[in-house]
C-alpha cells in the first residue's frame, strides 16, 4: 500500500498567509481599540509574541507523511512542507524489512496523531522506536495503514513461532 498527503500543502501555505494577514490587522484592531494608552512596542510584542506561538504549532504539527509497503520493504518518510525541496532539514526517513516489524502504535492526541513503529533489526537484541507525525493524513488513510501494519505484524508474529 502507498499513500501521502501531499494534497495538504496547499492548505498549509494558506494557513499561514492567513495568520501573518490576521497578525497584522490585529495590531491595528487592538490599537483601535485601546487608544493611544497602551505602548505601541508593548502591543507589537504582545501580538508578534501570540501568533509566533501559533505559527510554531502549525509548524510543529505540519509535515508531509509517505507511507509505501509494496515490495519487501516498508519506506515511511516525514518531512517538513515548506522548503522542503531546498533545505530538507526535518526528514525523518525509515527504510526496513518488513519482518523486522515488531509492533506498531497510533496515539491520537488533541491536535497531534503520531505513529510509533517497533522495529527489531536483525543481529540485535533491542527493539527500536521511530516516531512519525501523522497529524495531516486522512483518517481513511490512517485505518488503511493501520490494516497494513497489522498485517504485517501478524505475519512476522506467525512466522517466528
Amino acid at each position: 500500500m502507498r499513500t501521502n498527503n501531499e494534497k495538504v500543502k496547499g492548505v498549509i501555505i494558506g494557513v499561514y498567509f492567513i495568520m501573518i494577514v490576521l497578525a497584522i490587522t490585529s495590531i491595528f484592531v487592538f490599537n483601535a481599540i485601546t487608544g493611544m494608552e497602551v505602548n505601541p512596542l508593548i502591543l507589537f510584542l504582545v501580538v508578534v509574541g501570540i501568533f509566533g506561538v501559533l505559527f510554531f504549532i502549525v509548524h510543529r504539527v505540519a509535515k508531509y507523511f509517505e507511507y509505501d509497503s509494496d515490495g519487501a520493504k516498508l519506506i515511511v518518510i516525514n518531512k517538513g512542507l515548506l522548503l522542503s525541496e531546498r533545505f530538507n532539514y526535518r526528514e525523518h526517513k525509515l527504510e526496513c524489512d518488513k519482518t523486522e516489524l515488531v509492533g506498531f502504535k497510533m496515539y491520537n492526541f488533541f491536535i497531534y496523531k503520531e505513529l510509533v513503529l517497533l522495529i527489531k533489526w536483525e543481529g540485535h537484541e533491542t527493539i527500536k522506536r521511530y516516531r512519525f507525525n501523522i497529524t495531516l493524513v486522512a483518517k481513511k488513510k490512517r485505518k488503511y495503514m493501520k490494516q497494513s501494519l497489522s498485517k504485517m505484524v501478524k505475519l512476522n508474529k506467525r512466522a517466528n513461532s
